[in-house]
């Protein structure tokens, strides 16, 4: 008989920055990859209908959440972002972002690579006297490319786009 495998759980997960694991995390979201598709048809195609052929790849924006905990280290990264607007693209400092699950028993699973990041959006919490609710704090971050990492039991079947 063969072993029961149950799928992994979105509500377990880690993120590490350049080699550094991050713990409080509340949400990661905006995973995103698309092709364009070209359309194409030539003059004395006996075809009615175009070609369709692959364009450019897009990624979608990855976006962080966290409880506001007075840790500047995002803040510092967008800021200098925001400052080297003033000396041109090649001062942004772009680092490589992986989100990793982890299953039932803490064991680390599936875990995607975020390639080039950096950020392009900083949000606050709104402030309501009369809320109850924990501050979050998000970040948006641009990227180059997502690479689905092969690891453990998914070691032969690696991915990049």
């Amino acid at each position: 008989m063969s072993e029961i495998r149950y799928p992994y759980r979105t509500f377990r997960f880690e993120v590490e920055i350049d080699g550094v694991t991050r713990a409080g995390f509340s949400e990661v979201s905006g995973f995103d990859l698309n092709v364009d598709v070209v359309e194409y048809r030539e003059g004395n195609d006996l075809r009615n209908t175009p070609r369709k052929l692959p364009g450019l790849t897009k990624y979608g924006n990855i976006t962080l959440r966290w409880g506001l905990v007075g840790d500047f280290e995002f803040l510092d990264w967008i800021y200098s972002v925001a400052a080297s607007e003033q000396a041109g693209p090649t001062g942004i400092e772009r680092k490589n972002v992986t989100v990793r699950l982890i299953d039932d028993a803490g064991n680390p699973g599936p875990e995607w690579l975020i390639i080039n990041a950096w950020p392009c959006r900083y949000s606050i919490p709104d402030f309501n006297a009369l809320s109850a609710e924990v501050a979050v704090e998000s970040i948006e971050l641009a990227h180059e490319g997502l690479a689905r990492v092969a690891t453990g039991e998914d070691a032969g079947t690696a991915s990049e786009v």
